[in-house]
């Protein structure tokens, strides 16, 4: 018969030990000894039946199952921080718990929130940025935007992304006003994932001929690949929407041509529970202002290259 776990103060230093991989550096932080915690552990070790860290002489390394259980506690954990955090602050209303990609967060969101501040600064912002999937029934996260396949007519769908091709002005030689497609040969092309798209730009531009492309940078994210560009690495397809506030600030310069559609874009996902909270209507139509704006400048440039 499985033994109960009688108490959660174990949890809390088994958490705290897997975070540093240290006893030592975990008592720091929990202000106490290292031999206070490493009882802690050993007595939860005891209570479940398996072994949660392997023991070295100056340090503790997280077993097969003890990883399992310390990301389950380490969620667990954070979920009931942000109810405590929540009823402490006393009022739902005044906090709003945001969770989206590294990319978004960076490029797109993070530059722009002191305008959402200075209209609502009651509110307590609280930014999580990441690429994981989150659970929106629970109480550590209120909206959640995400990238992927959308389809038309969903209401959740804030924009579909256009993908440009931008260049940073230091890559300009002297005397050089822009550059053009048919200049690409010239640079290194830089790309998120795989070459496709960089192959349906150049198509539906008539620009495929048998000059060679150097095809030499790939990039796992959009927010690394459009600093990438601004940093002057070479030639970037990018995501518009990752790209715009460089755009805006004249870091990146896009080259005139057709953009290429795509069947992705962000929605705006909010926990059911909170949906109907003023908070909520208020960040969802600051954001579609925001995105008016950058709609119409990309339409702009579309015009000048018309």
């Amino acid at each position: 018969m499985d033994k109960p776990l009688r108490s959660l103060s174990g949890l809390i230093d088994f958490d705290c030990a897997a975070r540093w991989g240290s006893f030592k550096l975990a008592a720091q932080e929990l202000h106490k000894t290292p031999a206070a915690v490493s009882q802690q552990v050993r007595q939860l070790e005891e209570t479940i039946g398996m072994e949660l860290f392997i023991r070295h002489p100056r340090h503790v390394e997280l077993t097969e199952k003890g990883h399992e259980l310390a990301s389950t506690v380490a969620r667990m954990l954070a979920d009931l921080r942000a109810k405590i955090g929540a009823l402490q602050g006393g009022s739902e209303e005044r906090v709003l718990r945001i969770s989206t990609t590294h990319s978004f967060s960076i490029k797109w969101l993070v530059p722009r929130m002191h305008r959402f501040t200075k209209l609502y600064p009651e509110l307590d912002i609280r930014l999580d940025s990441n690429d994981k999937q989150v659970n929106l029934d629970d109480d550590a996260v209120d909206v959640a935007i995400r990238y992927g396949p959308i389809t038309e007519g969903d209401p959740s769908v804030l924009f579909r992304e256009r993908l440009i091709a931008v260049y940073s002005p230091e890559l300009l030689a002297p005397g050089q006003t822009e550059i053009t497609l048919a200049d690409l040969p010239q640079y290194p092309l830089l790309y998120e994932v795989s070459t496709e798209s960089w192959m349906q730009l150049l198509k539906q531009n008539k620009a495929l001929r048998k000059a060679r492309y150097n095809f030499s940078r790939g990039y796992s994210h959009w927010g690394v690949l459009t600093q990438a560009a601004v940093a002057g690495q070479g030639v970037a397809l990018v995501a518009y929407g990752i790209a715009c506030e460089d755009i805006q600030k004249g870091m990146l310069r896009q080259i005139r041509c057709q953009d290429v559609a795509t069947s992705k874009g962000y929605r705006f996902l909010v926990n059911p529970s909170k949906a109907a909270m003023p908070k909520i209507h208020q960040f969802r139509a600051w954001m579609a202002d925001e995105i008016e704006v950058m709609r119409r400048s990309l339409d702009e440039v579309h015009a000048t290259a018309a």
